[in-house]
Protein backbone atom coordinates (compact mmCIF):
# COMPACT_ATOMS: atom_id res chain seq x y z
CA UNK A 1 0.00 0.00 0.00
CA UNK A 2 1.22 3.97 -0.64
CA UNK A 3 -0.02 6.93 -0.03
CA UNK A 4 -1.37 8.86 -3.14
CA UNK A 5 -1.41 12.77 -2.70
CA UNK A 6 -4.65 12.78 -5.33
CA UNK A 7 -6.79 11.56 -1.98
CA UNK A 8 -5.66 13.93 0.57
CA UNK A 9 -3.93 11.05 2.80
CA UNK A 10 -5.95 8.68 2.07
CA UNK A 11 -4.21 5.05 1.45
CA UNK A 12 -4.65 3.82 -1.76
CA UNK A 13 -3.57 0.38 -3.46
CA UNK A 14 -0.79 -0.01 -5.58
CA UNK A 15 0.03 -3.47 -6.82
CA UNK A 16 3.14 -5.73 -7.66
CA UNK A 17 2.03 -6.41 -10.88
CA UNK A 18 5.46 -7.77 -12.96
CA UNK A 19 5.96 -6.13 -16.05
CA UNK A 20 4.21 -2.69 -14.99
CA UNK A 21 4.80 0.35 -13.34
CA UNK A 22 2.04 2.25 -11.32
CA UNK A 23 1.69 6.00 -12.32
CA UNK A 24 -1.41 7.37 -10.88
CA UNK A 25 -4.15 6.81 -8.51
CA UNK A 26 -7.74 8.24 -9.52
CA UNK A 27 -10.97 8.02 -7.53
CA UNK A 28 -11.57 4.61 -8.75
CA UNK A 29 -9.08 3.47 -10.96
CA UNK A 30 -4.91 3.07 -11.04
CA UNK A 31 -2.90 3.71 -13.97
CA UNK A 32 0.25 1.51 -15.15
CA UNK A 33 2.66 2.10 -17.49
CA UNK A 34 4.50 -1.22 -19.36
CA UNK A 35 8.10 -1.53 -17.56
CA UNK A 36 9.06 -4.43 -19.84
CA UNK A 37 9.27 -3.53 -23.71
CA UNK A 38 8.36 -7.05 -24.62
CA UNK A 39 4.58 -5.85 -23.56
CA UNK A 40 4.98 -2.70 -25.94
CA UNK A 41 5.67 -5.28 -28.84
CA UNK A 42 2.61 -7.85 -28.26
CA UNK A 43 0.57 -4.92 -28.11
CA UNK A 44 1.79 -2.44 -30.53
CA UNK A 45 1.18 0.93 -29.64
CA UNK A 46 2.03 2.92 -26.64
CA UNK A 47 -0.82 1.71 -23.56
CA UNK A 48 -1.80 2.24 -19.71
CA UNK A 49 -3.44 -0.34 -17.85
CA UNK A 50 -6.67 0.71 -16.42
CA UNK A 51 -7.49 -1.28 -12.96
CA UNK A 52 -10.50 -0.52 -11.30
CA UNK A 53 -10.69 -0.79 -7.37
CA UNK A 54 -13.89 -1.57 -5.40
CA UNK A 55 -13.14 2.12 -3.77
CA UNK A 56 -16.05 4.59 -3.63
CA UNK A 57 -16.58 8.14 -3.66
CA UNK A 58 -19.03 9.99 -2.25
CA UNK A 59 -19.72 14.17 -1.82
CA UNK A 60 -15.82 14.58 -3.20
CA UNK A 61 -14.47 12.08 -0.44
CA UNK A 62 -12.69 8.46 -1.83
CA UNK A 63 -14.24 6.94 1.27
CA UNK A 64 -12.74 4.16 3.73
CA UNK A 65 -14.97 1.53 2.95
CA UNK A 66 -14.80 -0.52 -0.61
CA UNK A 67 -17.92 -2.42 -1.97
CA UNK A 68 -16.71 -5.97 -2.86
CA UNK A 69 -16.68 -6.48 -7.02
CA UNK A 70 -17.32 -3.31 -7.36
CA UNK A 71 -14.25 -2.96 -9.86
CA UNK A 72 -15.34 -5.99 -11.86
CA UNK A 73 -18.84 -4.97 -12.51
CA UNK A 74 -17.31 -1.42 -13.97
CA UNK A 75 -15.03 -3.22 -16.33
CA UNK A 76 -17.19 -5.46 -17.51
CA UNK A 77 -20.24 -3.40 -18.45
CA UNK A 78 -18.00 -0.81 -19.69
CA UNK A 79 -16.75 -3.74 -22.31
CA UNK A 80 -19.97 -4.55 -22.77
CA UNK A 81 -21.01 -1.34 -23.74
CA UNK A 82 -17.91 -0.91 -25.96
CA UNK A 83 -19.16 -3.99 -27.81
CA UNK A 84 -22.66 -2.03 -28.53
CA UNK A 85 -21.83 1.53 -29.47
CA UNK A 86 -20.20 1.27 -33.00
CA UNK A 87 -17.90 4.60 -31.86
CA UNK A 88 -14.07 4.36 -31.75
CA UNK A 89 -12.81 2.90 -28.27
CA UNK A 90 -9.81 3.08 -26.17
CA UNK A 91 -9.55 -1.03 -25.28
CA UNK A 92 -6.88 -2.87 -26.70
CA UNK A 93 -7.20 -5.72 -24.74
CA UNK A 94 -8.81 -7.31 -21.11
CA UNK A 95 -7.90 -11.15 -21.03
CA UNK A 96 -5.37 -12.85 -19.40
CA UNK A 97 -4.56 -14.56 -22.72
CA UNK A 98 -3.81 -10.97 -24.28
CA UNK A 99 -1.70 -9.45 -21.17
CA UNK A 100 -3.95 -8.53 -18.56
CA UNK A 101 -1.97 -9.41 -15.28
CA UNK A 102 -4.11 -12.45 -13.78
CA UNK A 103 -3.94 -10.62 -9.86
CA UNK A 104 -6.35 -7.94 -11.90
CA UNK A 105 -7.99 -10.26 -14.64
CA UNK A 106 -11.24 -8.99 -14.62
CA UNK A 107 -11.04 -5.79 -13.27
CA UNK A 108 -8.51 -3.69 -15.87
CA UNK A 109 -8.12 -3.03 -19.50
CA UNK A 110 -5.23 -2.23 -21.71
CA UNK A 111 -6.22 0.63 -23.17
CA UNK A 112 -4.88 2.72 -26.17
CA UNK A 113 -2.65 5.68 -24.44
CA UNK A 114 -4.72 8.99 -25.31
CA UNK A 115 -4.34 12.43 -25.00
CA UNK A 116 -7.09 13.56 -23.03
CA UNK A 117 -9.13 16.18 -23.96
CA UNK A 118 -10.09 18.72 -20.89
CA UNK A 119 -13.84 18.02 -20.73
CA UNK A 120 -16.30 16.09 -18.85
CA UNK A 121 -18.41 15.39 -22.09
CA UNK A 122 -22.04 14.71 -20.63
CA UNK A 123 -25.61 13.91 -22.53
CA UNK A 124 -28.85 14.17 -20.51
CA UNK A 125 -32.35 13.29 -21.37
CA UNK A 126 -33.74 13.51 -18.55
CA UNK A 127 -33.80 17.03 -15.70
CA UNK A 128 -32.13 16.44 -12.57
CA UNK A 129 -29.57 16.98 -10.33
CA UNK A 130 -27.81 19.76 -10.93
CA UNK A 131 -29.36 20.21 -14.45
CA UNK A 132 -32.65 20.88 -12.44
CA UNK A 133 -30.67 23.21 -9.79
CA UNK A 134 -29.94 25.00 -13.05
CA UNK A 135 -33.22 25.03 -14.73
CA UNK A 136 -35.09 26.29 -11.21
CA UNK A 137 -33.36 29.13 -11.41
CA UNK A 138 -32.88 30.49 -15.11
CA UNK A 139 -34.80 27.82 -17.09
CA UNK A 140 -31.73 26.84 -18.96
CA UNK A 141 -29.28 23.70 -18.49
CA UNK A 142 -25.52 24.90 -19.47
CA UNK A 143 -26.94 27.54 -20.76
CA UNK A 144 -29.66 25.74 -22.89
CA UNK A 145 -33.18 27.01 -22.70
CA UNK A 146 -35.62 24.62 -21.62
CA UNK A 147 -39.55 24.60 -22.08
CA UNK A 148 -41.84 25.59 -19.16
CA UNK A 149 -42.68 23.72 -16.74
CA UNK A 150 -40.72 20.62 -16.25
CA UNK A 151 -40.19 19.38 -13.02
CA UNK A 152 -37.49 16.78 -11.33
CA UNK A 153 -37.35 13.70 -13.90
CA UNK A 154 -38.95 15.09 -16.88
CA UNK A 155 -38.01 13.95 -19.72
CA UNK A 156 -36.61 16.52 -22.76
CA UNK A 157 -38.07 16.31 -25.77
CA UNK A 158 -34.41 15.76 -26.99
CA UNK A 159 -31.03 14.80 -25.80
CA UNK A 160 -28.81 17.65 -24.93
CA UNK A 161 -25.11 17.99 -24.65
CA UNK A 162 -23.90 19.59 -20.91
CA UNK A 163 -20.13 19.61 -20.72
CA UNK A 164 -18.33 20.37 -17.46
CA UNK A 165 -14.56 21.43 -17.12
CA UNK A 166 -12.68 18.75 -15.17
CA UNK A 167 -11.39 19.62 -11.88
CA UNK A 168 -8.85 17.96 -9.52
CA UNK A 169 -9.65 15.08 -7.10
CA UNK A 170 -12.12 16.35 -4.05
CA UNK A 171 -12.93 19.30 -6.38
CA UNK A 172 -16.30 19.97 -7.79
CA UNK A 173 -16.78 19.64 -11.70
CA UNK A 174 -18.39 23.09 -13.08
CA UNK A 175 -20.80 22.99 -15.60
CA UNK A 176 -19.31 25.10 -18.69
CA UNK A 177 -21.28 26.38 -21.92
CA UNK A 178 -20.45 25.05 -25.27
CA UNK A 179 -19.23 28.09 -26.29
CA UNK A 180 -16.66 27.08 -23.69
CA UNK A 181 -15.58 23.68 -24.84
CA UNK A 182 -14.79 25.62 -28.10
CA UNK A 183 -12.31 28.24 -26.32
CA UNK A 184 -10.83 25.20 -24.74
CA UNK A 185 -10.55 22.72 -27.52
CA UNK A 186 -11.35 24.36 -30.53
CA UNK A 187 -14.72 24.57 -33.07
CA UNK A 188 -14.43 20.96 -35.31
CA UNK A 189 -13.31 19.07 -32.06
CA UNK A 190 -16.23 20.51 -29.99
CA UNK A 191 -18.94 19.85 -32.64
CA UNK A 192 -17.09 16.15 -32.59
CA UNK A 193 -17.46 15.66 -29.10
CA UNK A 194 -20.79 16.92 -28.68
CA UNK A 195 -21.81 14.44 -31.91
CA UNK A 196 -20.18 11.80 -30.27
CA UNK A 197 -21.52 12.35 -26.73
CA UNK A 198 -24.98 12.63 -28.19
CA UNK A 199 -24.73 9.22 -30.58
CA UNK A 200 -23.64 6.95 -27.50
CA UNK A 201 -26.37 8.18 -25.06
CA UNK A 202 -29.26 8.12 -27.87
CA UNK A 203 -27.71 4.63 -28.76
CA UNK A 204 -27.61 3.54 -25.06
CA UNK A 205 -30.76 4.88 -24.09
CA UNK A 206 -32.36 2.91 -26.68
CA UNK A 207 -30.88 -0.46 -25.64
CA UNK A 208 -31.32 0.14 -22.04
CA UNK A 209 -34.83 0.91 -22.22
CA UNK A 210 -35.60 -2.02 -24.19
CA UNK A 211 -34.41 -3.90 -20.87
CA UNK A 212 -36.16 -1.90 -18.62
CA UNK A 213 -33.89 1.02 -17.56
CA UNK A 214 -33.93 4.33 -18.05
CA UNK A 215 -30.39 6.17 -19.17
CA UNK A 216 -31.24 9.88 -17.66
CA UNK A 217 -28.05 10.81 -18.10
CA UNK A 218 -24.52 10.46 -18.67
CA UNK A 219 -20.72 11.16 -18.35
CA UNK A 220 -18.05 10.42 -21.14
CA UNK A 221 -14.46 11.12 -22.13
CA UNK A 222 -12.42 11.30 -25.32
CA UNK A 223 -8.60 11.71 -26.23
CA UNK A 224 -7.01 12.09 -28.80
CA UNK A 225 -5.15 8.83 -30.21
CA UNK A 226 -1.93 9.49 -31.87
CA UNK A 227 -1.72 6.39 -33.91
CA UNK A 228 -5.33 6.76 -36.00
CA UNK A 229 -5.54 10.26 -35.64
CA UNK A 230 -8.92 9.66 -34.23
CA UNK A 231 -10.72 11.30 -31.68
CA UNK A 232 -11.24 8.05 -29.22
CA UNK A 233 -13.78 6.88 -26.12
CA UNK A 234 -11.82 6.45 -23.43
CA UNK A 235 -12.17 5.98 -19.31
CA UNK A 236 -15.32 3.96 -18.32
CA UNK A 237 -18.84 4.39 -20.28
CA UNK A 238 -21.91 3.88 -19.40
CA UNK A 239 -22.03 2.41 -15.70
CA UNK A 240 -23.62 3.20 -12.75
CA UNK A 241 -20.58 5.40 -11.42
CA UNK A 242 -20.41 7.52 -14.61
CA UNK A 243 -24.65 7.50 -15.64
CA UNK A 244 -27.60 7.68 -13.62
CA UNK A 245 -30.03 4.97 -14.66
CA UNK A 246 -33.53 4.50 -13.01
CA UNK A 247 -35.96 1.64 -13.20
CA UNK A 248 -39.10 1.85 -16.07
CA UNK A 249 -41.16 0.36 -13.90
CA UNK A 250 -40.95 2.89 -10.98
CA UNK A 251 -40.38 5.89 -12.85
CA UNK A 252 -42.27 8.93 -11.55
CA UNK A 253 -41.74 12.42 -13.07
CA UNK A 254 -41.78 14.98 -10.39
CA UNK A 255 -39.86 13.58 -7.62
CA UNK A 256 -36.13 11.53 -7.33
CA UNK A 257 -36.10 8.35 -8.70
CA UNK A 258 -34.44 5.56 -7.41
CA UNK A 259 -30.95 4.75 -9.36
CA UNK A 260 -28.93 2.16 -10.03
CA UNK A 261 -25.72 4.00 -8.15
CA UNK A 262 -24.44 4.67 -4.78
CA UNK A 263 -27.80 6.42 -3.78
CA UNK A 264 -27.89 3.88 -0.39
CA UNK A 265 -24.54 5.32 0.31
CA UNK A 266 -25.42 8.88 0.02
CA UNK A 267 -28.47 8.61 2.02
CA UNK A 268 -26.59 6.78 4.81
CA UNK A 269 -23.66 9.46 5.14
CA UNK A 270 -26.74 12.41 5.38
CA UNK A 271 -28.57 10.29 7.74
CA UNK A 272 -28.34 10.94 11.40
CA UNK A 273 -27.14 8.07 12.12
CA UNK A 274 -23.87 8.57 9.95
CA UNK A 275 -23.24 11.63 12.42
CA UNK A 276 -21.41 13.24 10.07
CA UNK A 277 -21.14 16.79 8.95
CA UNK A 278 -21.01 17.26 5.26
CA UNK A 279 -19.93 21.11 5.68
CA UNK A 280 -17.12 20.09 8.19
CA UNK A 281 -13.55 18.86 7.42
CA UNK A 282 -13.65 15.53 8.78
CA UNK A 283 -13.38 12.56 6.25
CA UNK A 284 -17.18 10.28 6.15
CA UNK A 285 -16.98 7.16 8.95
CA UNK A 286 -17.06 4.33 7.29
CA UNK A 287 -19.99 2.34 6.17
CA UNK A 288 -21.98 -0.05 7.99
CA UNK A 289 -22.21 -3.73 6.76
CA UNK A 290 -25.82 -3.58 6.03
CA UNK A 291 -25.40 -0.52 3.68
CA UNK A 292 -21.90 -2.01 1.57
CA UNK A 293 -24.32 -4.69 0.85
CA UNK A 294 -27.30 -3.07 -0.58
CA UNK A 295 -24.69 -0.85 -2.65
CA UNK A 296 -22.86 -3.99 -4.18
CA UNK A 297 -26.42 -5.41 -4.87
CA UNK A 298 -27.52 -2.54 -6.64
CA UNK A 299 -24.45 -2.64 -8.80
CA UNK A 300 -25.13 -6.40 -9.43
CA UNK A 301 -28.26 -5.57 -10.32
CA UNK A 302 -27.66 -2.82 -13.08
CA UNK A 303 -25.30 -4.95 -14.26
CA UNK A 304 -27.19 -8.11 -14.77
CA UNK A 305 -30.58 -5.55 -16.34
CA UNK A 306 -28.68 -4.30 -19.02
CA UNK A 307 -26.87 -6.89 -20.47
CA UNK A 308 -29.01 -9.88 -19.67
CA UNK A 309 -26.21 -11.56 -17.83
CA UNK A 310 -25.47 -13.29 -14.96
CA UNK A 311 -22.73 -11.53 -12.60
CA UNK A 312 -20.62 -14.17 -11.72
Amino acid sequence: MSETPEFRGLKTETLDLPGWTHVYSGKVRDLYEPADPAILEQVGQECVLVVASNRISAFDHVLASEIPDKGRILTQLSLWWFGQLGVEHHVLASTVADGVPEAVAGRAMICKKLDMFPVECIARGYLTGTGLVEYRASGTVCSIPLPDGLVDGSRLEQAIFTPSAKAEVGEHDENITYEAVVGMVGDDIAARLSELTLKIYTTAEKIARERGVILADTKVEFGYDAVSGAITLGDEVLTPDSSRFWDVATYQPGQAQPSYDKQYVRDWLTSAESGWDRSSDTPPPALPAEVVSRTRSRYVEAYEKITGQAFA
